[in-house]
């Protein structure tokens, strides 16, 4: 039993004096960047006496100096003596080391020691990760149009550490893979290639490559544009079916494109040989003056470095020029005109109605303040003699008269002279200046 007890004991203690070294269980630095790697062997006791301080590196299964300081003998550094590796602090209490600038070989696990007295040798154990950024480039490969799926763009992520993740984005239907490479310095280049059927189609169309690696803040994007070469594809313009006797400058053009451009046109005929009143200006075929010897078939052929294409275009000459697409050119010019005029009388309409809907509030206006538009009709004038005494208003009898003529004004009568006393103005007595003509006037005008 005490054996056991003994072996935990001396366990338990070596833990304890273990924990005495401050050091950090690992550090990730970047190739030409600096690394820092922390050791502190803080005292608690004036007991406890440190003789020197190591730095070793596990190399092949073997620990080998790396760095060394002893009392009153200058630091050594086995490993190089270029400056890269130095101390931070000459101390027995701070062995902080720093190595600059990184290589992939000062990747590993490195051991920090201190040579005590009464307790022996105390370390901590630190592991030191390079990482690597990448050089990232995405290019496209010339291919020849084909059948075959061909690899059409290759994308690299060189030297790296840890390696990159290559994807695509891309609307063109095809696939992609990855291989890895491994360098003498532990870096890493992957290499993606995106394969697809090549077709004229997808020239000058573009995809993207996609890398991902630690080193890097965000995904890295670099857009390729393919490049695929294929022969001419060619058509003929100018033909508009109505070419006919003694029609003058009828153009025919042999319109191509390709990858790479088309750098040759020719024209023929069947029989070889072009008509006299032809003239060819490269890719154009000029007929000066329309006869018969062009109605036949021409051909356009186009050359680049990929291949050859010829395409023929059928001429037919008529005697009389076409008027059928005249006619409707014709009848689509009268409809635009007919439309033009229509739209002018119904904004002219819109104009007279606008105007006199103006006018008819105006005049409404006009009534509301002016006059009353009502005028009573002027009195009736009556010729009768000027001898004849005219009796007042209030003496002519009426139908409701019960008196007879000679009876003085009734009350109603004194009333109304009272109310309208103007029509006794207008009255004159018999013999007292009556004019000639006197006016006859309805009692009921006052009523």
């Amino acid at each position: 039993m005490g054996a056991p007890r003994s072996l935990v004991f001396w366990c338990l203690l070596s833990v304890v004096l273990t924990q005495r070294v401050k050091v950090r269980n690992e550090v990730t630095g970047y190739v030409g960047d600096e690394a820092t790697l922390q050791c502190l062997f803080p005292t608690t006791s004036s007991d406890v006496k440190v003789s020197q301080v190591t730095w070793m590196k596990e190399m092949g299964g073997k620990k080998q100096n790396v760095a060394v300081y002893l009392p009153d003998h200058k630091p050594n550094f086995p490993l190089d003596n270029s400056g890269r590796i130095r101390f931070l602090n000459v101390s027995l209490q701070d062995a902080t080391l720093i190595i600059q600038p990184l290589r992939m070989g000062d990747e590993g696990t490195y051991i920090c020691e201190f040579a005590t007295y009464p307790h022996g040798n105390e370390d901590g154990v630190t592991t030191l990760s390079i990482l690597a950024r990448p050089t990232n480039t995405a290019e496209s490969r010339k291919v020849v149009a084909g059948n075959t799926m061909i690899p059409v763009a290759v994308c690299t992520s060189a030297n790296g550490k840890p390696p990159a993740r290559i994807t695509w984005i891309s609307t063109l239907p095809g696939n992609f893979n990855a291989s890895e490479v491994t360098n003498g310095d532990g870096t890493i280049t992957v290499t993606s290639q995106f394969n697809m059927v090549p077709t004229a189609v997808a020239d000058q169309q573009q995809i993207t490559c996609v890398i991902s690696q630690r080193t890097l803040t965000e995904p890295e994007n670099i857009p390729v544009t393919l490049s695929v070469l294929y022969p001419p594809q060619v058509t003929i313009e100018g033909y508009d079916d109505n070419w006919y006797v003694s029609r003058s400058e009828a153009v025919l053009r042999c319109v191509a494109k390709g990858n790479p451009k088309p750098t040759h046109y020719s024209w023929s005929t069947p029989s070889g040989s072009l008509p006299p009143t032809v003239q060819v200006q490269g890719d154009r075929l000029l007929v000066q003056s329309v006869d018969m010897t062009v109605n036949t078939t021409f051909i356009c052929q186009v050359t680049n470095s990929v291949g050859t294409t010829r395409v023929d275009q059928i001429i037919l000459v008529q005697a009389q020029p076409n008027m059928a697409g005249a006619g409707s050119t014709g009848g689509i010019i009268g409809g635009i005109i007919a439309a033009i005029v229509a739209m002018a009388v119904v904004a002219t309409g819109v104009l007279i109605f606008r105007q006199q809907q103006k006018n008819h509030t105006e005049q409404d206006n006009d009534d509301l303040d002016g006059p009353p538009a009502y005028k009573p009709p002027p009195p009736q004038k009556k010729i009768e003699d000027p001898e004849l005494d005219l009796p007042r208003y209030h003496e002519l009898p009426t139908l409701e008269d019960k008196e007879p003529a000679t009876m003085g004004p009734s009350l109603e009568d004194e009333y109304l002279d009272q109310i309208n006393p103007i029509y006794d103005a207008l009255s004159f007595a018999s013999g007292e200046g009556a004019p000639e003509q006197g006016f006859i006037m309805s009692r009921a005008l006052y009523v």
